[in-house]
């Protein structure tokens, strides 16, 4: 499994397509994170104002019909990830097939994400 992070109201925007965040037509790629833990870390380093709920999509990344290269993270991985981790990034949409399951992030009374957990219902 790989891991990316998205707001509810962004992966509900167009259920019928493959997902395509800004990060693709800006970057080149969508940024993808290789474990719990590590997506953790990307949520309290970038996504803390991000809207609420926040997702983390479970993607079997063999079932991605684009290419995923794991790369170093530029310049400097978030804190609390070592320098050596790799992260895979995917060169194009993410396939809604690929999903194996959603998970929601959850939030201590500091803000900090603190775990992931399946969304009720």
């Amino acid at each position: 499994m790989i891991y990316h992070v998205v707001p509810l109201t962004v992966w509900n925007a167009a259920p019928g397509q493959a997902y395509a965040p800004a990060s693709l037509r800006e970057e080149g790629f969508v940024h993808c994170s290789p474990d719990e833990a590590t997506t953790l870390a990307v949520v309290n380093a970038f996504y803390q104002n991000a809207p609420r709920p926040l997702l983390v999509l479970a993607l079997d990344d063999t079932r991605l019909t684009a290419r995923v290269e794991w790369e170093a993270a530029a310049p400097a991985p978030p804190p609390g990830v070592c320098a050596d981790v790799l992260f895979p990034h995917v060169f194009g949409p993410l396939d809604r097939d690929a999903v194996d399951h959603v998970l929601q992030v959850r939030w201590d009374e500091a803000g900090r994400a603190t775990g992931l957990s399946r969304p009720a219902g």
